[in-house]
């Protein structure tokens, strides 16, 4: 033991960084055991210091008796826990470890001075072998230096003239001078000494030593170039080696000749397509690649090697810049389709108003020419809102998964290219990569290829971000990230070839951040020079990266000159010949532009199959059926909450009763879809409960954690799956995912939910956007619905108003047009606009309204207001006689009581919707008015029902006309039924206004301001005096 003090001692902080590594573990471990200290994995003796001690009296007798495995091996090993992943990690993060305890002891001992016969230790100086354990320590933490911080110094800016990540300063511990040394204890003697590499490092490829000064050279060659990694952070420790292995591995980065051919010849065509639209139409607007001319090879490269990978299909997203660039050569898209779309006199064929070039999606199904395998490409069409398409692609990606079968997204992936300010500024980007992982949301990684002309329009990415990078928002869900200069093609294509291979080996999300520019301004009008002087007189010194490459592999014998040149003017007369063909078209196609064709369901002209809806009624023993399952619990031994086994008693009485109630209703509807093969996915925050604990689709045991049961999926054995899935705390991202969803296939009812209604306009974008003017702008027909409860119930101005009056202003139908009613006009009228939007009374409306948006022969938006208090009340339930075989969806519920015996006694017909019919019929009852009010409801608003509702006041000739609302006037819906009432009605007679007056707030946080504004509104309904001498 007296040699063993003097050892501890010379080891000096060696020792105590090897001791204090397994203190700092075995507190760890202690803090998350429940048992002993003992629980954890003990040294002899307990303490660290008697476990060394018992590993050196072992060594001592018997070298071959301690580990001489490697580093990693060995140190995981003595802590005596091997085959914890957690502590791996731990131990490989360590950054000084010994190669092997036979070693570490060896080196040592030699060292060790001799003790006196006290047992004190003699004097002695530091020897070579001590110095020579250090060192090698000291390289392994320098290498991780490197691994961690080497982007920070690399070559990314092509200009050179900004720092990628803001900020020029220099990381203390990577050797970038040789006073750095001295952070290691190493000196510039020691740059020609071998050291052992480490296991956590490739950059030795078949060589297990390299001297200090290669090991630098190849770390500063791996990291602080043209591309720089941010990797480390990520909690894999396989994922960290499968990227240390694919970068550090020298000569990794090699292309055969045939390679950089063909990477050439991308250029050109990315470039001189470029080009030829500057000659063409200097003035125009298109958003040109110019200075990211790499982004097409880029694109094509991960497009290659997940095709050789095996997927099929992918699904692209992406801004303006570069777009009709990607369409030309990425989607391959026709080149007379797109420089038509430069013609002022071209005429637009189809229905809608159509949306600028650079805006427009396509869908091509062709040959890659790479792997020779099949290969469907999908760029999505968006509107200039930066990053709004990013959930949007994601969700289409994730339904072709679904249909495929491929839950692993082995033949489905998507590709998302983002801007380096809007990548960083947008906050549907956060949203989107949260829903990267979720269960019900999953798209299995997708790669995303950031543009980055370090600039944000005007905006210098100083003033524009926090965070060093654009890219930084992805290390939430530890997706590596690969910068790389975009005038180093050959970088740019490595790089993508492995984000490609990462994603489909780990299904998981990765980045690309192109270090680019940006040659012209925002657009080709734009003068950048206002704003950004010194960037654009660089960029104006720039040579093109296409002359850059053309100039290295003709140095290098790769391609002449002459096969350079001939590959320009090859491409040259392809746009001129197409250019040429463009002229004869005279007519734009949009729907040539279809990103989601639906083949089969429309006419080969894109037209319904026909003009007409079936009942929506379903047999009475289905409904029966589906209220016992849904009253029941499927799976045995499964225990349910006590207060939900009342909620199933009662809809089994309701079942047994023929009445269903709001959530019945809803689940007789998604059952009788499944039975007839449509799939049906319900989405949004608490949706499998409900907001207001009434639908209860997914049932949980409450004795085995995660144990769940969903009935819905036990109605019919051959049945359409249902997917119930709460969402994350999103509303823009979410409901974006859901629209992408439902553009996938026709056949499947696709539901999102608001918690309330009053937050869809956090996801007001995904609404103006995309769903309101979707068709119009795209011919892109969808059939989302929106689900958002509604209605003023004393709950506050944040939890009472869907703003009904949004929607409503924004459908296409004509208020001042009275239209003609063909035998068809309930399903024309329909076809005609942009979306549908209604507001239920009774729990059939709500069956017929949801099944009728399957069994119509086209697809619109469906925008319905949901209730919260009609969920339980008595009065809002319905009978199956109003849901059997022959029944159908009522866009009006006219009078049916007393009043309609003698209609010409009838003094007052209130029209209304939703739940304040429920307070007008009691307030009616309670005064005794049953025979001179006359109530008629309107279950669709919009399209508005012009029909029904001029049926209604003939009915009633001397009946004055009242609309009754609970919202505030300048709310709801009076601004939208007001000027159609007086289409109807020739302008000869008022549609009288009943509600609240006009305010700011939506509602009120005052209960009893509630209370007295409701009882004001419902007396001035009942005053048949109201409005007498009023003029209209």
């Amino acid at each position: 033991m007296s040699q063993l003090r003097p050892l501890l001692s010379r080891l000096g902080a060696q020792a105590v960084r090897l001791l204090a590594t397994r203190d700092i573990l075995e507190r760890s471990w202690h803090s998350r055991s429940s048992g002993s200290p003992a629980a954890f994995p003990s040294s002899p003796g307990g303490g660290s210091s008697s476990y060394m001690e018992a590993m050196y009296l072992a060594w001592l007798a018997n070298p071959q008796s301690v580990h001489k495995g490697s580093a990693d091996a060995s140190w995981a090993a003595s802590m005596g826990h091997p085959a914890s992943p957690a502590l791996s990690r731990l131990l490989l993060a360590s950054t000084r470890r010994p190669q092997s305890w036979d070693s570490f002891f060896q080196k040592a001992s030699q060292e060790a001075p001799r003790a006196t016969p006290e047992g004190r230790p003699m004097p002695s100086s530091p020897t070579t072998n001590s110095k020579l354990v250090e060192d090698h320590l000291a390289v392994q933490s320098l290498i991780r230096a490197y691994q961690i911080r080497g982007h920070h110094v690399a070559q990314l800016d092509p200009l050179g003239i900004l720092d990628a990540d803001l900020d020029s300063f220099v990381p203390f511990d990577l050797i970038t001078t040789m006073d750095k040394l001295a952070f290691y204890d190493l000196r510039e003697t020691d740059l020609d000494k071998e050291f052992q590499l480490p296991t956590t490092t490739f950059i030795g490829g078949s060589e297990s030593t390299l001297s200090l000064r290669e090991i630098i050279r190849r770390l500063e060659s791996t990291y602080c170039q043209h591309i720089g990694l941010e990797f480390m952070f990520i909690n894999d420790v396989e994922q960290c080696q499968w990227i240390r292995q694919k970068f550090e591995t020298p000569g990794v980065m090699q292309f055969s000749n045939e390679e950089k051919r063909t990477l050439l010849a991308r250029l050109v065509r990315s470039m001189r397509f470029e080009d030829f639209l500057a000659r063409k139409w200097s003035s125009e607007k298109r958003f040109g690649l110019e200075g990211c001319e790499v982004m097409i090879p880029a694109l094509k490269t991960i497009i290659d090697k997940s095709s050789e990978m095996g997927i099929e299909n992918i699904i692209l997203g992406m801004p303006h810049r570069g777009r009709l660039n990607v369409l030309a050569n990425v989607i391959r898209k026709d080149l007379e389709q797109i420089f038509c779309q430069f013609d002022p006199k071209l005429e637009a064929a189809d229905e809608g108003s159509g949306d600028v070039k650079y805006h427009l999606g396509m869908y091509h199904e062709r040959i890659n020419r790479v792997t020779n395998r099949n290969i469907t490409l999908s760029l999505v069409a968006n509107p200039s809102h930066l990053e709004a398409v990013d959930p949007v692609v994601q969700g289409k990606t994730k339904a072709e998964q679904f249909y495929r079968g491929d839950a692993q997204g082995r033949k489905v992936m998507s590709i998302l290219v983002h801007g380096d300010a809007a990548f960083a500024g947008q906050g549907v980007v956060y949203e989107t990569f949260h829903l990267s992982d979720l269960p019900s949301y999953t798209t299995n990684g997708t790669v995303h290829v950031v543009v980055n002309n370090q600039i944000g329009f005007t905006t210098d990415p100083r003033m524009a971000r926090s965070s060093p990078y654009p890219t930084d928002v992805a290390r939430v869900v530890n997706a590596p990230i690969f910068h790389v200069n975009a005038d180093d093609p050959e970088a740019v294509i490595y790089v993508c070839s492995v984000a490609a291979e990462w994603r489909n080996t780990f299904n998981k999300d990765v980045v690309v951040d192109l270090v680019c520019y940006r040659r012209r301004g925002h657009n080709e009008m734009d003068e950048p020079m206002f704003t950004q002087p010194l960037m654009y007189k660089q960029i104006h010194r720039q040579v093109p990266v296409l002359k850059k490459y053309a100039d290295k592999l003709i140095s290098e014998g790769t391609v002449t000159l002459q096969e350079f040149e001939e590959e320009i003017a090859k491409y040259d007369r392809i746009c001129e010949e197409a250019y040429g063909r463009s002229k004869d078209k005279k007519i734009l196609h949009i729907k040539h532009w279809l990103d989601s064709p639906w083949p089969g369901f429309f006419t080969v002209d894109g037209e319904p199959k026909s003009m007409t809806c079936p009942p929506t009624g379903v047999p009475e023993d289905v409904l029966t059926h589906i209220g016992t399952v849904a009253s029941s619990v499927p799976l045995e031994d499964f225990k349910i909450h006590t207060g939900l086994s009342r909620i199933l008693r009662s809809r089994a009485e309701m079942a047994q009763k023929q009445t269903v109630d709001w959530a019945l209703a809803e689940y007789m509807a998604f059952g009788s879809l499944l039975k007839e093969g449509i799939h049906v996915r319900l989405s949004g925050q608490d949706v499998e409960r409900g907001t207001f604990s009434h639908r209860h689709h997914v049932l949980h045991d409450q004795e085995v954690d995660r144990r769940t049961c969903v009935p819905m999926n036990h109605l019919w054995p051959k049945q359409a799956p249902y997917t119930v899935c709460n969402s994350s705390l999103s509303e823009y991202g979410v409901l974006g995912f859901e629209l992408g969803y439902a553009m996938a296939s026709p056949n499947a009812l696709v539901l999102w939910e608001a918690q309330f209604g009053d937050f869809h306009n956090t996801a007001q974008c995904i609404i103006d956007q995309f769903i309101s003017t979707g068709q119009a702008k795209w011919v892109r027909h969808n059939g989302i619905v929106l689900l958002l409860p509604h209605g003023m119930e004393g709950m506050g101005p944040e939890h009472s108003s869907a703003r009904p009056e949004r929607f409503l202003q924004m459908s296409n139908d004509d208020s001042d047009t009275y239209p003609v009613f063909t035998e068809d006009f309930e399903v024309s009228q329909l076809y005609d606009c942009n979306w549908i939007v209604v507001n239920c009374s009774t729990p059939a409306s709500y069956f017929h309204v949801l099944r009728r948006q399957i069994l119509l022969p086209f697809r619109k938006p469906l925008i319905i207001f949901t209730p919260k208090s009609l969920l339980r009340h008595p009065e809002a339930k319905s009978s199956f006689d109003q849901m059997v075989s022959g029944t159908s969806f009522q866009r009006v519920i006219p009078e049916d009581g007393v009043a309609v015996q003698a209609p010409g006694q009838v003094r007052r017909l209130i029209f209304c919707t939703g739940k304040v019919y429920y307070d007008l019929v009691k307030e009616r009852s309670s005064q005794g008015l049953e025979g001179q009010v006359a109530l008629t409801r309107l279950e669709q608003i919009s399209p508005f029902p012009f029909d029904l509702i001029a049926q209604e006041a003939e009915r009633f000739p001397s009946a004055e006309l009242v609309w009754c609302q609970e919202e505030h006037k300048n709310m709801g819906y009076y601004d939208y039924i007001s000027p159609r009432f007086m289409t109807i009605l020739g302008r000869t007679r008022p549609i009288w206004y009943v509600g609240r007056e006009p305010a700011a707030a939506p509602a009120t946080g005052n209960r009893n301001a509630h209370l007295v504004s409701l009882r004001k509104f419902l007396d001035t309904a009942f005053d048949l005096r109201a409005f007498e001498g009023k003029m209209f």
